[in-house]
């Protein structure tokens, strides 16, 4: 009788860690950073970083799974352009390729998953397309 006092207390005391150390987790604390501000309409790649904001780090690992860009900041939220996650060799680094069609302001909205967080990492950049 004991013995499975002590393991329930065990299972108990484990699972009350595990909620703690996923409590202590917050999307919040990650942001996407653009690197490329400004760029050429037509063909482009945009570059943007994936940064913990409390340490600094960029995050390597994280799955994109929503991706979006459109005119919305120049009032035109119903032009969009296509839009595909490319390869990067820089660690955190994210890259896009798309077909801007106009010059304007572009607004780039990503979501995340960052591996070990619970919650969507999400941001809307704003891209200037120049001629």
């Amino acid at each position: 009788m004991q013995r499975s006092s002590l393991r329930a207390a065990a299972v108990g005391v484990a699972l009350l860690m595990g909620m703690a150390g996923s409590a202590l987790a917050d999307v919040k604390d990650y942001e996407f950073q653009l690197l490329d501000k400004e760029v050429k309409s037509g063909a482009a790649v945009i570059s943007v970083k994936l940064v913990h904001k409390p340490s600094g780090r960029a995050i390597a690992d994280a799955v994109i799974f929503a991706k979006r860009i459109d005119m919305g900041p120049d009032g035109m939220e119903m032009m969009t352009a296509p839009i595909d996650l490319v390869s990067s060799t820089e660690p955190g680094v994210y890259r896009f390729k798309t077909d801007l069609g106009m010059a304007g302001e572009w607004a780039l909205s990503l979501g995340a998953k960052v591996q070990g967080e619970t919650g969507t990492v999400e941001n809307k950049l704003i891209v200037k397309a120049t001629q």
